[in-house]
């Protein structure tokens, strides 16, 4: 987000449109991320028995490691 209370910095339009394009690709990676992590969730979502039975491997393997 873009705070206010900063002095405004005087950019040649060159250096705007660059600064502007960054903060475009920004919040465009993050909306793709977000789209991308509903995605799998919704997948994640059709095997809640896969999710389970991930959970129960990975405690063992932790265990494992901490010697338990």
């Amino acid at each position: 987000m873009q705070r206010f209370d900063r002095e405004p910095i005087h950019l040649d339009s060159k250096s705007r449109r660059k600064l502007e394009d960054q903060r475009r690709m920004k919040f465009r990676r993050a909306i793709e991320d977000r789209v991308e992590q509903r995605r799998l969730l919704m997948e994640c979502a059709d095997y809640p028995d896969l999710i389970a039975a991930n959970y129960l491997l990975s405690s063992k393997a932790v265990r494992r490691k901490s010697g338990g």
